[in-house]
């Protein structure tokens, strides 16, 4: 299980070149509950956003990105659902049940290991007091999970797979 948060800030790397393409600053969602796209940092505000698709890299490691070539940059739409920034961004929304039982809030995403795009689980938070006391929680992922504009909406026995998490020291 890798964190997705985890993947944001790392550098990647041209195989080929041993060039820095750029660092990764968001990850791009699919519909599916996929990562299918990195964003890099813009280089200045009037620069056109870019991202590069998953299938792209050649590894995922712990402290870089490495991909073949490094022409593979294209323009993303601000529509599209990212995970921390944009319109459609899914950190901060709050996950509720079918039958309108709030389970917290987004706080991050996990994926598979190595190169995994799969999503695999959520973690969830009840806001900073209550991660204090009681902890973050761990929110498997189950289809359907829809994603709308204000809140991502899941199955009613979802309520019942929450687990507890321990909140990693470095937050």
């Amino acid at each position: 299980m890798r964190k997705a948060r985890n993947i944001v800030g790392l550098p990647i790397f041209c195989l080929q070149t041993g060039k820095k393409v750029g660092n990764v600053n968001d990850l791009l969602i699919s519909q599916e509950w996929q990562v299918h796209g990195i964003c890099l940092r813009q280089k200045n505000w009037f620069t056109t956003p870019q991202y590069m698709k998953w299938e792209s890299l050649s590894s995922c490691g712990d402290d870089a990105l490495t991909v073949e070539e490094n022409n593979l940059l294209t323009e993303w739409d601000a529509e599209s659902i990212t995970l921390l920034d944009g319109k459609r961004k899914v950190k901060g929304l709050p996950v509720v049940t079918t039958n309108g039982i709030q389970l917290g809030y987004v706080e991050d995403v996990y994926l598979e290991e190595q190169l995994g795009n799969k999503i695999i689980g959520f973690e969830l938070s009840e806001g900073f007091i209550s991660d204090l006391i009681e902890g973050r929680k761990w929110l498997p992922y189950e289809e359907p999970v829809i994603q709308g504009e204000d809140a991502l909406i899941v199955p009613v026995h979802c309520q019942d797979q929450l687990k507890d998490f321990i909140v990693d020291k470095e937050e």
